[in-house]
C-alpha cells in the first residue's frame, strides 16, 4: 500500500541538520549506499545486518517512519545504518548535505511512487533538476540503481536519467553485484509482493561517467 506524500509541501523546506559521516556511522571510511524512499527501512536493516562492510543510508519523507527505524537501529545497536527524514531533493541540494553526494559509491530508488496522474509527474522524486544535482557532485564509477512494477514509471526515470549525459547505461547480465550495495540480492517487501503476484520488475544500472 502505497501512502501519499506530497513532496512539494513547504513543511519539507526546512531540513534537519545532517550529521557528519563520523557521527552517523562506527566506521565512516566503509563504502557508503544511499536508498531514496526507504519508508520504514527494512530492506536498509536487511542489507546493514548481513553486509557489515558497508554503510547505508535511508531518506524517507515520512517523519514517523524515520523515527521508528532510527529507534530500531539504536536498540539493535546497528552501527553501519542511519536514517533521515526529509524531502530527498531539498535535502540532497541543501550545502551543508552536499558531502552525503560526493562520499556515495551508490543509489537505489526501489519501487518510488509513481504519482499517476500527468499532472502529478512533478511529484516523481526523479526529476532532470535532481539528476543534474547528482550528476555535479557524484564520483565517478558511482551507481544509480532504480526497479519499479510500473512500466510508464520505468519509462519516465529511464529517460530522464539517460538525458544526461554523465550518466551511462550498464550491462545488467555482466554486472557484478558480489561488489555491490547488495552482494546478497536481499529483496524489498515491495519486490517480494510483486514476485508472488507474478507482475513485472523493470529495473536498470546506471553509471556516473
Amino acid at each position: 500500500m502505497r501512502q501519499h506524500v506530497n513532496p512539494l509541501s513547504r513543511n519539507f523546506n526546512e531540513i534537519e541538520k545532517i550529521p557528519s559521516l563520523v557521527e552517523m556511522f562506527g566506521d565512516s571510511k566503509l563504502n557508503l549506499h544511499l536508498d531514496i524512499g526507504c519508508a520504514a527501512g527494512e530492506f536498509l536493516f536487511d542489507l546493514a545486518l548481513i553486509n557489515t562492510s558497508w554503510n547505508y543510508l535511508g531518506i524517507e519523507i515520512r517523519e514517523k517512519l524515520v523515527k521508528t527505524a532510527k529507534l530500531k537501529a539504536r536498540e539493535k545497536e546497528i552501527n553501519n545504518l542511519y536514517f533521515v527524514f526529509g524531502n530527498a531533493h531539498n535535502i540532497l541540494n541543501d550545502d551543508q548535505s552536499k558531502f552525503i553526494i560526493s562520499n556515495l559509491k551508490s543509489i537505489s530508488f526501489n519501487f518510488p511512487d509513481p504519482w499517476f496522474k500527468k499532472r502529478h509527474y512533478k511529484r516523481r522524486i526523479i526529476q532532470p533538476e535532481f539528476i543534474n544535482i547528482l550528476s555535479n557532485y557524484l564520483q565517478r564509477g558511482t551507481l544509480i540503481f532504480i526497479k519499479t512494477d510500473v512500466k510508464d514509471l520505468f519509462d519516465y526515470m529511464d529517460f530522464t536519467i539517460a538525458s544526461n549525459f554523465n550518466f551511462k547505461k550498464t550491462d545488467q547480465q555482466d554486472f557484478n553485484y558480489s561488489d555491490s550495495f547488495n552482494p546478497n540480492k536481499i529483496k524489498t517487501n515491495r519486490e517480494k509482493y510483486v514476485i508472488d503476484n507474478q507482475l513485472d520488475i523493470f529495473e536498470r544500472i546506471y553509471i556516473k561517467i
